[in-house]
């Protein structure tokens, strides 16, 4: 697999975005998630954004972090936001997300960030065994989900 940085808004990106989007509406019987995004909040230094290619340059995954501040929803000066971690359902169980999920630790750690925070449902269960496995931790809930019941919060320190 051939893991590169990408804009948000490029093709590839938005095609593995809208096959994430079909799954959380197939998962949780609404309109997916509807966290207000724009390519702008993943322009490094503040974000980073990565699809995966596998060897016929076939876009089959993706990941991104976006810097977050203080703020009314429950974030923490130095977080990082985990967004839109996905892998098309042939290529699951070959740790493709967790080569995704350490690359983008590495770079929000690189830019100073001092903690991963993502959210994610009730009826993701493999994405939180995902997350448990890779030390993070229940944490408050924050984002456009945290009045949700369904909503799932996890943090995990980058720093020291």
């Amino acid at each position: 697999m051939n893991i590169q940085p990408c804009a948000y808004d490029h093709p590839d990106a938005v095609k593995l975005n809208d096959s994430v989007q079909l799954e959380y509406a197939e998962r949780y019987g609404d309109e997916g998630d509807i966290t207000p995004l724009d390519a702008t909040m993943f322009d490094p230094p503040h974000g980073l954004y990565l699809v995966a290619y596998d060897a016929a340059q076939r876009p089959v995954a993706t990941g991104g972090w976006r810097a977050q501040e203080h703020n009314a929803e429950g974030y923490s000066d130095g977080d990082a936001e985990l967004k839109r971690m996905y892998v098309i359902p042939e290529e699951r169980g070959h740790g493709l997300a967790r080569r995704i999920l350490a690359a983008l630790e590495d770079d929000a750690r690189a830019a100073g960030r001092t903690r991963m925070v993502l959210e994610t449902g009730d009826q993701q269960p493999e994405a939180i065994a995902l997350y448990l496995s890779s030390g993070y931790t229940p944490c408050g809930k924050f984002g456009h989900y945290r009045t949700y019941d369904n909503s799932r919060c996890f943090a995990k320190p980058l720093q020291g």
